[in-house]
C-alpha cells in the first residue's frame, strides 16, 4: 500500500515545537505547517483543543494518526523517514540507547527542571521520577562527554530534541551552561536546519506581533 508520508505540524514560533520543525527539515520530510498565534490565544480555541486538549504545541497529524508529546512526535517522524538515518532501526544495538535518551527527556529531565524552577523539593527517592536534580543532570552530562553526540558519532533525532531543549534551558538558566553542555549545543545549532527554522520563526513571530 502506497501511503502518503505528508504530515501536518501544528506549530507556534519560539516555542518547543521549533524542535519538531528542525527535525522535519533534517528528515527532508514532506510537511505542511499549521501555525498558531499563541499571542492571540489560538492554542485555546475549540478547534485546536480538539487536536490537543492540553492546548500545547507541537502536535502532528499524519493521515488519521494524531501524535502529541514532543518525544513521541520525534520517534514517530524519525521512523516514518528511515532513509534519513536519524533513528537506529529495530535490531541495531543503538536502538535501545536511542529510546532511552528520548524517554529520559520527559520522564526525568523535565520533571527535575520544573521542580528546580519552582523551588520545590523533590519527592522522596522512592517516589520521585528522577531521584534528585544533580544525579539527573550528571547522568546526562556523563553521556554528552562521550560525544560528539548522544550516541557517539551518530547524529540522531535525539540530538535534535536535546540540542533544542538545552539551548532553551541554558538560556533561561534552568540548566548550567557547563562546557560539555555548551559545546554540545554549539554542535547541534551549527546545523543548517537550525538556522533555517530560526529565520522562519523570526518571520512568523514578527507577523504575529503585527
Amino acid at each position: 500500500m502506497n501511503v502518503s508520508r505528508q504530515v501536518t505540524l501544528f506549530h507556534s514560533p519560539n516555542t518547543r515545537s521549533a524542535g519538531a520543525l528542525i527535525l522535519l527539515e533534517e528528515l527532508g520530510a514532506d510537511y505542511r505547517l499549521h501555525v498558531l498565534n499563541m499571542k492571540a490565544g489560538e492554542q485555546r480555541s475549540p478547534e485546536y483543543l480538539a487536536i490537543n486538549p492540553m492546548g500545547k504545541v507541537p502536535a502532528l497529524k499524519h493521515g488519521d494518526a494524531l501524535v502529541t508529546e514532543q518525544p513521541a512526535i520525534f520517534l514517530y517522524l524519525a521512523d516514518l523517514f528511515p532513509e534519513a538515518g536519524l533513528a537506529p532501526a529495530i535490531g541495531d544495538p543503538l536502538r535501545g540507547p536511542y529510546l532511552r535518551w528520548m524517554v529520559y527527556y520527559g520522564s526525568c529531565f523535565e520533571p527535575a527542571l520544573i521542580d528546580r524552577a519552582q523551588k520545590r523539593e523533590p519527592a522522596p527517592p522512592s517516589t520521585s521520577p528522577y531521584g534528585d536534580y544533580d544525579t539527573m543532570l550528571k547522568t546526562l552530562t556523563d553521556q554528552l562527554a562521550k560525544g560528539p553526540y548522544l550516541l557517539g558519532d551518530n547524529f540522531t533525532a535525539a540530538d535534535v530534541l536535546w540540542g533544542t531543549a538545552l539551548t532553551w534551558t541554558t538560556m533561561f538558566q534552568l540548566v548550567p551552561a557547563l562546557p560539555v553542555i555548551q559545546s554540545y549545543i554549539e554542535r547541534v545549532n551549527a546545523r543548517p536546519s537550525v538556522a533555517k527554522v530560526k529565520a522562519k520563526d523570526a518571520e512568523l513571530a514578527a507577523a504575529h506581533g503585527r
